[in-house]
């Protein structure tokens, strides 16, 4: 995409970047002014979000060969206001937002955005491009990617293969999907009176979307358009689960796994309206070195626990508290962005 790094005039021409980072991966992408995607990046969180930005954001760098110009940076994700800080971000939103932006800019219209992630799930509802209603899991294996992980590694199958085995079965084993632990033993005792692997592989992909759809949706009326996102979007198996259950149409866009970061990077292309010159702090963020603590505030009864990060000696944020008083006193270049 080199050719779409330069303005007709052959001068940089303007991108916005989004960062989304989650426990299991990090994801970040470059837009043009067309909302289009230049570069993107993947990778694993591993325990490490700092690092994982830093990496991105190294290999964002390498794909531009600076030949753009940031107009904005955003970030979102479990680990937002941390990456808010480290990259310099001019906005910094919740995951339901980012999602839903994404879902309705890749397909307009959409009414229901199925995500499902490594460690947590969310089901958002939009009418007129507005969120009516969403629901999350964040607390039951079952319902997320790592359900799919744990009972691939049983199997002895890679789950990138889980797809297409699912779509050579005929009905699918029964496999109990309520909780992770029965899900195996169900499984265990299939294999025993030899379901064939393909079976098993659809029936586990049944038992996820069961989990999500009675866990997340709970009476909601789930309507088409239908937009499918997340990691777990890649499992061909999970769509042909999901329209069985649904009994419609699923859509997977092609940036499936980084939707999180794209619509963030489409709501600071929408502030740049608004805003000065960007606090991103460059490309070369992944030379700074940065030093993650907490402690426990003893202002009030709450006893909070904050989080703090320092570059050097120079403290650049603290976050955490219910009353937002250590956000207010180390307020950074940084940390001054809008917050939802």
């Amino acid at each position: 995409m080199l050719d779409k790094r330069m303005n007709d005039n052959g001068d940089k021409i303007d991108v916005f970047l989004g960062v989304d980072v989650g426990s299991v991966s990090t994801n970040l992408v470059a837009l043009d002014l067309s909302g289009e995607v230049l570069a993107s990046v993947y990778l694993r969180t591993r325990g490490q979000p700092i690092q994982a930005v830093q990496e991105g954001m190294r290999e964002v760098g390498k794909k531009l060969d600076g030949q753009v110009n940031v107009r904005g940076a955003a970030a979102t994700g479990s680990a937002r206001y941390l990456t808010g800080v480290v990259i310099g971000a001019d906005l910094v939103k919740n995951e339901i937002t980012a999602h839903a932006v994404a879902a309705s800019h890749i397909v307009p219209g959409v009414r229901t955005v199925l995500e499902i992630g490594g460690q947590d799930s969310k089901l958002i509802l939009l009418r007129d491009g507005i969120v009516t209603d969403f629901a999350m899991n964040t607390v039951c294996a079952a319902g997320t990617g790592s359900f799919l992980d744990h009972q691939s590694a049983r199997l002895g199958i890679p789950v990138e293969e889980f797809g297409d085995l699912a779509l050579k079965a005929n009905e699918g084993a029964q496999i109990a999907g309520r909780c992770s632990v029965f899900a195996e033993s169900d499984m265990v005792h299939k294999q025993q009176v030899g379901y064939p692997v393909e079976e098993i592989v659809l029936g586990l992909c049944r038992s996820l979307v069961r989990n999500f759809l009675n866990n997340l949706a709970k009476g909601k009326k789930l309507e088409a358009p239908v937009v499918f996102q997340g990691g777990v979007a890649a499992n061909i198996g999970m769509k042909r689960a999901f329209e069985d259950a649904l009994d419609l149409e699923v859509n997977i866009p092609r940036y499936h796994n980084v939707m999180g970061a794209i619509g963030v990077a489409l709501l600071v292309m929408d502030e740049a309206r608004y805003m000065g010159e960007s606090n991103f702090r460059g490309f070369s963020l992944a030379d700074f070195e940065y030093l993650t603590s907490s402690f426990n505030c003893s202002g009030c009864s709450n006893n909070c626990e904050i989080i703090k990060i320092k570059s050097g000696r120079e403290t650049l944020a603290c976050w955490g508290g219910r009353c937002g008083k250590w956000e207010l006193e180390f307020d950074s270049p940084a940390g001054r962005v809008p917050r939802g």
